[in-house]
């Protein structure tokens, strides 16, 4: 498990950094919202800066690392911490508690400061976690577990669930660092934490900000719910809440697997690519041993080697010259001829001396009555050699080992020429060729001490620090240096002696960033659906909240300005239209008129045949007016059986007109349960130096000189002259 999650160690950064935002973006949108919004914008600020942080983590595990960019992630991390102390202080200050002030971030600032001058960026990302991290995640979380106490419901349960995400993520970000040597890093870090569970630390990191992020959206969600006071956005909010979990959910898996096909093409190009530069190495490696391995054969099988090595010694000279030919075609270094007892019976011009080390195996394999191929690392010339033998035979008797030895110096600048890693290792792992001189005489796996100090009688003082965890067979997806690599381990034709690559795969997670970059998009489309969806449900809601109030509004508005019997206008209503109309009148210099009627004798028909037939009675009159009076015309019930009309831009000619015409249509109409009622009315136009009220009191005052005449008639206000005085009746002139 631990190897499958080392080699998603990019999505687990990229998820790591997506719910970070995520938290961001949600504070944010709460602090949009808020009057006192200061203490979202700095958890929104922590959660924005956190992804990013991580975001940068994944591209140093791309890119690759440098310490100037190690540093600045440190000052990034540093800076989200001092943010998430701020969220918690501030909301501290609102709960009542009594917090140090915002001075106390720089010490802790300068603490960190100094602790990465001293001791390095990975030191203080260490210090950083311990001061700012562990304290302000513990902090979130009593803060939130205080606003529990007043929650209930789902609201009191996401709001514990947020607490103990914050708790948790303090003891997981806070306590577990970056491996140290010293201090508690070295006992609680991020390797053993691995190494024990078998999950990488920021994968648990991610998982928890998911948590606190889901929790801190649904309390404001339903806190959001319970402002508008909808049941529906509330039911729209409890769907949408396992519709965004579900949909992420789908999103992200489907990402990783996107991410982990490109990854896997990529991988196995990498092998493919592995094997052919293992196989051409192996094929220029073979090429310089194949005309050793021939030569040392017809060295063998040679008449004067047979015969100097039965002892004809005239043969010497002969056999010298033999040996130098053999050398001098095969490209070999030297050439021997030994006894059975390892002593040189002969050997090639300027040939080095042949130790008891070097002798051993051949004189092993050929009294064996075997061929020997082997090579060998001297540690005085730091160079590699192939040693090919075979025995000579007297009969059957070996009687002699004929030995050929190359220096691989070409083989060996080959390889430096080449830009990946390579090493030759003999069957203990020990580094004897290759192009990174650093790791000359490096173990490439774990050895147990008495094996390193044996090997080191024939190689020399080793490097102890191994690349790899553990020897490898084949090939393997492994950690070297902390970085990801692709090992091939491939073994020469002769001994036991490898060729291994190491190929780096940085590559790969830039193949597999296109599956990241792809999930990101469509999360960041899927957010933009549901938040805008959540925000235009919301705007429905309040849209028709607000559309019931103003028809409710409207309602009563009506209802203070409408007679309920009639439906005409009430005196309310007329006092304000009767001032905007003179008022009009005034500016203008247009028209006015006003007549007032009332029902002759109402008051008998109430007490004879009852109130619900004169109620009847005055809507049937209600609804004859109606019928005589223009759209810009204002009726109004001027209380009891009287009615008024207000005839802007119409004259007390047009006014006396309407009025007779109106009378007229009364006194011929039936109304039930009574028969025949008659009106009087009083017409009067406004003049320019009048109040309202002296208007009003003018038609009013012919109204009473109607009654006064006999009723059922029309009377016409006299032009004012200072006093009201004589009026006339106007029923004459208009029959």
């Amino acid at each position: 498990m631990h190897s499958f999650f080392a080699s998603q160690m990019d999505f687990i950064f990229f998820f790591y950094g997506l719910a970070f935002i995520l938290l961001g973006a949600i504070c944010f949108s709460i602090a949009r919202i808020l009057s006192h919004a200061s203490s979202w914008r700095a958890l929104g600020l922590f959660g924005v800066l956190h992804g990013c942080l991580e975001w940068l983590d994944l591209a140093a595990l791309i890119i690759g690392d440098h310490p100037w960019f190690a540093a600045g992630r440190v000052a990034l991390m540093t800076a989200s911490f001092v943010c998430l102390l701020e969220f918690a202080r501030l909301q501290a200050l609102r709960i009542g508690w009594r917090v140090p002030g915002r001075g106390v971030y720089l010490l802790l600032i300068l603490g960190v400061a100094l602790i990465g001058f001293f001791a390095g960026s990975k030191a203080a990302g260490a210090a950083g976690r311990y001061f700012l991290g562990f304290p302000g995640s513990i902090a979130a979380a009593l803060v939130f577990l205080q606003h529990a106490k007043v929650f209930s419901g789902r609201v009191r349960t996401a709001t514990f669930i947020a607490a103990a995400g914050f708790a948790l993520y303090g003891v997981s970000s806070g306590l577990v660092t970056p491996t140290l040597s010293y201090g508690p890093a070295q006992y609680l870090n991020n390797d053993q934490f691995a190494e024990l569970t078998g999950v990488p630390i920021q994968l648990v990191r991610g998982v928890l900000a998911c948590c606190i992020s889901f929790s801190i959206w649904v309390i404001w969600g339903y806190r959001a719910a319970a402002d508008v006071s909808s049941e529906k956005f509330a039911l729209y909010l409890r769907r949408q809440f396992g519709w965004t979990l579900a949909a992420i959910a789908a999103i992200l898996v489907c990402g990783w697997t996107l991410t982990e096909y490109l990854g896997a093409v990529y991988r196995a190009n990498v092998r493919a690519q592995a094997q052919g530069e293992i196989d051409l190495l192996g094929s220029r490696l073979a090429a310089e041993t194949a005309m050793v391995d021939g030569m040392v054969k017809a060295l063998a099988g040679s008449p004067s080697i047979v015969k100097l090595a039965t002892g004809f010694a005239p043969a010497e000279p002969e056999a010298r010259s033999v040996l130098n030919l053999q050398v001098e075609a095969s490209g070999a270094r030297a050439g021997y001829l030994l006894n059975p007892e390892g002593g040189v019976i002969a050997a090639s011009d300027d040939a080095p001396p042949l130790g008891a080390r070097e002798s051993a195996t051949p004189l092993r394999d050929a009294l064996a009555n075997r061929a020997s191929f082997a090579f060998d690392f001297d540690p005085a010339t730091v160079e590699t050699r192939y040693l090919a033998s075979r025995p000579v035979r007297d009969g059957q008797r070996v009687a002699a080992v004929a030995v050929l030895m190359k220096s691989l110096e070409g083989f060996e600048r080959d390889i430096q020429r080449l830009d990946r890693p390579y090493f030759f290792v003999n069957p203990d792992g020990v580094v004897a060729m290759t192009n990174r001189p650093a790791d000359l005489r490096r173990t490439l796996w774990p050895l147990s001490d008495e094996r390193r100090m044996a090997l080191e009688q024939n190689f020399g003082p080793l490097i102890a620090r191994p690349l790899l965890k553990q020897e490898v067979a084949d090939d393997s997806w492994t950690s070297v240096n902390g970085a990801r690599d692709y090992v091939r381990r491939s073994a020469t034709p002769h001994g036991a002696w490898s060729l291994v690559i190491l190929k780096p795969t940085r590559e790969i997670f830039a193949s597999r960033l296109l599956g990241i970059v792809i999930t990101l998009l469509v999360t960041i489309m899927a957010l933009i659906y549901i938040l805008g969806r959540q925000r235009a449900v919301r705007d429905e809601v309040e849209m028709d909240k607000r559309l019931r109030l103003q028809k409710l509004a409207d309602e009563l508005g009506l209802q203070a300005a409408t007679d309920p019997l009639t439906g005409l206008h009430n005196r309310l209503h007329l006092e304000q239209t009767f001032t905007d109309e003179i008022a009009r009148a005034r500016r203008d210099g247009t028209p006015l008129s006003l007549v007032v009627f009332d029902i002759d004798r109402f008051k008998s028909v109430n007490d004879i045949y009852g109130h619900p037939v004169g109620d009847r009675a005055l809507v049937r009159i209600a609804a004859l007016t109606r019928q005589f009076v223009r759209s810009t015309d204002f009726l109004a019930r001027w209380g009891g059986e009287e009615f008024l009309i207000l005839l802007p831009g119409a004259d007390s000619s047009a006014a006396a007109r309407i009025a007779e015409a109106l009378r007229a249509a009364i006194a011929e109409a039936e109304f039930d349960g009574v028969g025949a009622l008659t009106c009087s009315f009083g017409v009067a136009q406004f003049f320019e130096d009048q109040s309202a009220s002296a208007f009003l009191a003018r038609a009013d005052a012919a109204l009473y000189r109607a009654k006064l005449n006999g009723r059922n008639r029309a009377e016409l206000a006299a032009a004012e002259t200072g006093a009201l005085g004589a009026s006339r009746s106007v029923a004459s002139g208009l029959v």
